[in-house]
């Protein structure tokens, strides 16, 4: 048997960190709990934001345009909520696979949360929302998309 070269064990070893880091990133698309969205988790600057790609409409929804009706800025209830960013300013938080300090808008009640992301063993996605401090929150586990993100809806 033929003993592996020094630059070929760098190589080899390169590789399992890249293939590490890229599956402990939050970015590309995820499924929410409830299956009902598809969000695009992405870097912005140095920080992670996050975008509704698709999202599901009833048909007897109150609001067949997908429309952002509940947000507290009048001026802004009439952008659709598809591509929307509602998630901004994850930084990397000290525990590994965490970020923090994100922000959350709920586009169901109009309201902003804060929000952490802890990217989980079995490759879920566990976003923290939360008032004042995380303590008292509510928490969602998403899944990996891997599939095309189909078109938003719209009548």
């Amino acid at each position: 048997m033929r003993a592996l070269s020094m630059p070929m064990i760098l190589l080899l070893a390169l590789g399992r960190v890249a293939w590490a880091a890229s599956s402990a990133s939050p970015e590309g698309v995820w499924w929410t709990e409830k299956k009902d969205g598809i969000v695009e988790l992405y870097r912005c600057g140095g920080e992670l934001c996050g975008r509704l790609s698709w999202f599901r409409l009833d048909p007897a929804d109150p609001n067949p345009q997908g429309l952002d009706l509940r947000n507290p800025d009048p001026a802004l209830r009439s952008r659709p909520l598809c591509g929307l960013i509602f998630m901004t300013g994850f930084k990397p938080a000290a525990a590994p696979h965490s970020w923090e300090g994100g922000r959350v808008y709920d586009a169901d009640n109009g309201k902003t949360y804060h929000a952490n992301l802890m990217l989980q063993a079995d490759g879920t996605l566990s976003l923290h929302g939360y008032i004042g401090i995380p303590l008292f929150g509510a928490s969602e586990t998403w899944t990996r998309d891997t599939q095309p993100v189909p078109p938003c809806p719209s009548r």
